[in-house]
């Protein structure tokens, strides 16, 4: 996999540093020391890597310190609940601490209001994305 993403990026003349892959968090529990191989060599190469769905499956904080990440997206099922329910909250909190610790950038994930966004942007999360923010449109493509 990871030749076949270098191998475009030297196609196609594309800056890595422009570029970041995210991995599910379900992808990388099947099988930690191929992602974490693959996951190096585009770091090496000048690409970023973000952690996505966390807290998704049966997450483990053993992927943040074990994974060479440069994100982590928070999974918008403890974003939804943000303001009412005290355990996504504290959830929230203790990823962000955790990833912050580790230099990473803490993405809060299915922001769907300014409210939502507010309440992760007092608990220290870094970027937010949701409708709430702004809804998907095209884009045209230039070869």
């Amino acid at each position: 996999m990871a030749d076949f993403i270098l191998g475009c990026i030297a196609e196609h003349g594309g800056p890595p540093q422009q570029l970041c892959f995210e991995v599910t968090e379900t992808v990388a529990v099947r099988n930690l020391v191929k992602v974490a191989s693959i996951v190096e060599r585009l770091r090496c190469a000048g690409c970023s890597i973000a952690l996505d769905d966390f807290g998704a499956g049966m997450s483990s904080f053993g992927y943040l310190k074990n994974l060479p990440l440069d994100r982590i997206k928070i999974d918008r099922s403890f974003i939804i609940d943000l303001d009412t329910d005290p355990i996504s909250h504290t959830i929230i909190s203790a990823i962000t601490k955790i990833g912050h610790q580790r230099g990473l950038k803490v993405v809060a994930e299915g922001v769907s209001s300014g409210h939502l966004c507010e309440a992760a942007r007092s608990l220290g999360v870094d970027y937010a994305q949701g409708f709430g923010l702004h809804r998907p449109e095209q884009v045209a493509f230039q070869r």
